[in-house]
């Protein structure tokens, strides 16, 4: 160790004093080349005229700006920085600043120069714009100072800011708003609470208001749901609740953290609801799901005085997706138009999402062609759409589009491209897809590609190369991927690979009652009486239950669900009298009842019944004799549609020519005219 210090020290006298000694070398240099210049002149090239040097420039010296320069200056930079110009009234800083580093500008020039640097978020702008006030004398006011430190907020000086806010000798509800809320926007909610806390001890109940707000949008960052109970009280004890912005962050933070209940209870407490107060109970509802309750909220909205908004109709879509309530979203975009209200982005793309969902393939296009701006996710909307309907070619179309135009995919684009082959049966421009995926050192595959890739494969019989690429996986095979080769082997009639495939997925998902529907659909198959005994054993033992299947149909805004031979509904005589007579039309097109197949979503004991009566026909019937001939039935399922009734589908499109599209729990399936779009694989 003393060793390393003596070194280090010789190393300190060495390495100092090297600048003095810097000009003495360079003059020996100088001294040495005239020498050899002089002893080389006697040789005959000496004689020759020596070129001359360019001219070397001329330094001058910095110009300082005049009075009058400078006031024009300062004009143009106030006048750029109202336009919107930032970054040229940045350049005419620059000039300022070499012009006059020591001069002090209007305080309305340093609030516009704040303004750019807090807008551009360049935190060089901001330093600079500090250093001249303090190089120039400048004395900032109490307002200037809340200004100079939300620039560094904005511009993620946060220890700078710090600083500042430590050193002013006097501060307001402001000061603390704005050094609190930066905090927030940095991610930094600890910090926050903590100058909030110092607050408190300083002024007790006296916190201004826009402070308590930026508190609780702190505990709301955390999602410290004890902290906010405990704030929500101390606001109570002041009285403040009453104030619609404090409320509707109140909503907020409770749905964020996971009490719904507690959100309703402040909205129901707000003597008057703004739109904002609506959309945040709305947007509460359809962040946990609860699109029935939503769905109530937003009928009671409609009846008040209060108009939706984009934000409104953009939370609602999601709810209208959900429920399948498509004239509702089309009523709602109606009114919003008739108000002269134009979407967003975000609001553009939920609705070409949920006409995407719905089948309304026309729409969604129409709706992303009109879009004034469209940024990925409204491209892997478009996209996703074409390849769940079977649109292969336009959803490859799509992509092609979007590199085009230089947009950089990601994973989920990726996907949709994959869907879009997988059904539509592209195995070519599935491996071309896939491979480009591969080759891509930042876009690897991930579970969900290799699903859509063997679910592709299997599709085209290709079972070997499926399962291939289950073993061949860089990672442990997930469900999807084990689902996906179940339903190749499946429908190849492959029993082995799907026993192998079906007892994974119960090993992974032992809670999920589908697998063992699958499963026992299997055993019965191929006869295994005994296994089929032993995974009814195994569905009592831990108390799971098959739930029946049911299919809905919505008629003049009314929903309509049928379950297995339901009798229930209070047109049933007529359905089945339509029904009856239906099959009896098509059999004589040729529709011969399938026997030996496999319901993988059924019940085993309703593989001993008449197929005739499963919900999905009776939905049919009931479309029938209840829309006008030109309508499309429109039918949602959250079993797998039988491969029966998928054949009484195509029959049905072919006697009476109308269109049915049904969104079952595996993909859509469009029928026309006797096809449909899966091309009989789903």
């Amino acid at each position: 160790m003393e060793l390393q210090l003596t070194a280090l020290c010789n190393l300190r006298r060495h390495t100092g004093p090297a600048p003095a000694y810097l000009p003495k070398a360079t003059a020996a240099t100088v001294s040495a080349s005239a020498a050899a210049s002089s002893c080389s002149s006697s040789s005959p090239e000496a004689l020759k005229p020596r070129p001359r040097l360019p001219p070397q420039p001329v330094l001058h010296r910095r110009r300082e700006l005049g009075p009058v320069a400078l006031s024009s200056l300062c004009a143009a930079i106030e006048r750029l920085v109202a336009e919107g110009r930032h970054q040229e009234a940045r350049d005419a800083f620059r000039a300022v600043r070499v012009g006059a580093p020591f001069t002090p500008l209007p305080a309305s020039t340093y609030g516009a120069l704040v303004t750019a640097a807090a807008a551009m978020r360049e935190a060089g702008v901001a330093a600079a714009v500090l250093w001249h006030m303090e190089s120039s004398g400048f004395e900032p006011d109490l307002y200037m100072w809340n200004r100079v430190l939300g620039m560094q907020l904005a511009c993620g000086m946060v220890g700078e800011a710090h600083q500042v806010f430590d050193g002013m000798p006097t501060r307001n509800h402001v000061t603390w708003c704005v050094m609190m809320a930066g905090l927030v926007d940095a991610r930094r909610p600890l910090g926050a609470l903590a100058l909030f806390r110092e607050l408190w001890e300083e002024v007790g109940g006296d916190a201004a208001l826009r402070v308590v707000v930026v508190t609780v949008r702190a505990v709301t960052a955390l999602g410290a749901l004890r902290v906010g109970q405990q704030l929500h009280c101390c606001i109570a004890k002041t009285g403040m609740c009453e104030n619609q912005y404090l409320s509707c962050a109140l909503i907020d933070m409770y749905s964020k953290c996971g009490q719904v209940d507690e959100a309703r209870r402040v909205f129901d407490g707000m003597p008057q609801k703004s739109v904002v107060a609506w959309n945040s109970m709305l947007a509460a509802y359809s962040l946990h799901g609860c699109s029935e309750e939503a769905l109530d909220l937003y009928y009671n909205m409609c009846e008040s005085s209060v108009d939706i908004d984009q934000f409104t109709f953009s939370t609602m879509l999601r709810v209208f997706s959900r429920l399948g309530l498509l004239e509702h979203a089309k009523q709602a975009h109606a009114g919003l138009i008739q108000r002269g209200l134009p979407l967003d982005i975000v609001g553009n793309t939920a609705l070409v999402d949920l006409y995407c969902k719905w089948g309304q393939m026309e729409d969604a296009r129409n709706v992303f062609e009109r879009m004034p701006s469209r940024n990925l996710i409204s491209w892997n909307a478009l996209t996703a759409g074409y390849g769940y309907h079977g649109m292969g070619h336009k959803a490859l179309e799509m992509f092609e589009k979007l590199i085009a135009e230089g947009i950089a995919p990601n994973h989920v684009t990726f996907l949709a491209v994959l869907n879009a082959c997988r059904f539509s049966g592209f195995v070519e421009e599935g491996k071309r897809i896939f491979q480009m995926m591969t080759l891509n050192q930042r876009m690897k595959p991930r579970a969900m590609h290799y699903a859509c890739i063997i679910d592709l494969f299997g599709q085209q019989g290709l079972l070997d190369e499926a399962y291939s690429m289950i073993r061949k996986a860089p990672f442990i095979p997930t469900a999807n991927m084990w689902d996906a080769l179940l339903t190749a082997s499946r429908i190849h009639k492959n029993m082995h690979l799907a026993r192998l495939a079906a007892e994974q997925l119960l090993a992974m998902e032992p809670q999920k009652i589908n697998n063992y529907v699958v499963l026992l659909n299997l055993y019965i198959n191929s006869g295994r009486q005994t296994d089929v005994s032993k995974v009814v054993e195994t569905l009592k033992r831990k108390g799971l239950c098959i739930h029946a299947a049911s299919s809905w149909i919505t008629v003049r805004k009314k929903d309509n669900r049928f379950f297995f031979k339901d009798s229930l509904h209070a047109q049933s005589s007529e359905i089945y009298r339509r029904l009856d007579s239906l099959l009896k039309e098509i059999k004589q097109l040729g529709y011969v009842a399938e026997d030996n197949e496999l319901l993988p979503d059924i019940l085993p004991d309703e593989q001993k019944t008449l197929k005739i009566y499963h919900s999905e026909r009776l939905a049919i019937a009931f479309g029938l004799i209840s829309t006008s001939p030109s309508t499309t039935l429109r039918i949602t399922q959250c079993h797998r549609l039988c491969r029966d009734c998928h054949k009484v589908m195509k029959f049905v499109t072919q006697l009476t020519k109308r269109e049915i599209v049904v969104r079952d729990g595996s993909r859509f399936h469009h029928f026309k005219l006797g096809t449909c779009s899966c091309g009989d694989y789903w």
